[in-house]
């Protein structure tokens, strides 16, 4: 087992990590009068984690094996665990995490946890959606002008040399019903960013009522589906939201839409996509989440169906770095730091 004392790193910068390899794990250790021990399976956190959680007390180690054999191997060692979405926490591997009190999760999403076990067991569970909220507000407001402006799409005929005006006539977001569904962190953020168009705001969240505001209207989801121009989705991932968008989904529409998917890939059928988009049911998309992750690394025939969906020139697709922004990365490591620290209070 190879292990390295971390070296001093200058704010803003993420913290190194020891890539060596040695007798099957290899994790960075921190050693110094600490008894308590943190676990940071995620890779190129910000500076601020490591520190904030010294200042807590806490020896923090970095695994760079990040097998599941590895992390099962090291676990019982540590009070606290965080992770981001590569870590798998089942009750598993809580089974053999005798001293763990706490997991926390950087960013929003808490599918790759068993909840129930951790419970069991009496572990606290905390994620930082707070702090990447902001940057998927802005990155969803990103796809939505890219898709109606054809900005992607043009940009790469440019490149080529091809020179077409009305073929790339654009269309404005002013005037335009715009459907969030979910009203948590991101939902609020993308909805705050709409505030500088003239545009009506409809929004439908399962487990909130009562938010009508000056800036948006609380409405059913069969009326959101029936007015709305732009749907942007924003709702975790959980057995119940499973494929929510789906061919019923796209039934429900009285018009073409341009659709923004910025939560969770499981949450849409991939091949529900597909069919709309080639039936005109989805007038364009900005898709940053997928079912597979990468979705190169799926079987054959799924491959084809991502490769139709991806030729697409109504399609605008980034690779799951919607909350991935210089800003959230900071701030989710705050956020966290700090649900611990009152955690830790009592």
């Amino acid at each position: 087992m190879c292990v390295r004392g971390p070296s001093k790193m200058k704010e803003n910068t993420p913290a190194k990590q020891n890539t060596s390899k040695g007798g099957g794990n290899s994790y960075k250790l921190n050693r110094g009068k600490m008894t308590k021990k943190v676990l940071i399976t995620a890779e190129d956190v910000h500076s601020s984690l490591p520190e904030r959680l010294e200042a807590l007390g806490y020896q923090t180690d970095f695994l760079t094996d990040d097998s599941e054999a590895g992390l099962h191997k090291v676990i019982g060692d540590y009070e606290g665990l965080i992770f981001t979405t590569n870590t798998t926490v089942d009750a598993a591997l809580l089974s053999k995490a005798g001293a763990l009190k706490w997991i926390g999760r950087l960013g929003s999403g808490l599918e790759n946890v068993d909840e129930e076990a951790a419970a069991a067991k009496n572990i606290a569970v905390f994620s930082s959606p707070e702090g990447n909220a902001n940057a998927v507000g802005e990155h969803t407001l990103g796809l939505l002008l890219s898709i109606m402006n054809n900005i992607t799409s043009a940009h790469f005929e440019v490149q080529h040399g091809i020179w077409q005006r009305e073929e790339n006539r654009g269309e404005e977001l002013d005037g335009k019903t715009v459907g969030i569904i979910g009203l948590g962190n991101t939902g609020n953020a993308f909805a705050k960013k709409l505030r500088g168009f003239d545009v009506e705001i409809l929004a439908y969240d399962k487990f909130k009522t009562g938010f009508t505001s000056k800036w948006l209207k609380e409405t059913r989801l069969n009326k959101l589906m029936a007015r709305a121009d732009i749907i942007s989705v924003h709702i975790p991932y959980n057995l119940e939201n499973h494929h929510f968008i789906n061919d019923e989904f796209f039934d429900m529409l009285n018009r073409p839409v341009y659709l923004l998917h910025t939560s969770r890939g499981r949450v849409a059928d991939t091949h529900a996509i597909a069919r709309a988009l080639d039936s005109g049911a989805i007038k364009g998309l900005g898709i940053d989440v997928f079912e597979d992750e990468p979705w190169a690394k799926t079987e054959v025939i799924k491959r084809k169906v991502y490769k139709n969906i991806l030729s697409n020139p109504r399609v605008v697709a980034t690779p799951h770095v919607a909350g991935w922004s210089t800003e959230s990365k900071e701030r989710t490591a705050i956020v966290l730091v700090e649900k611990v620290a009152e955690f830790l209070k009592g």
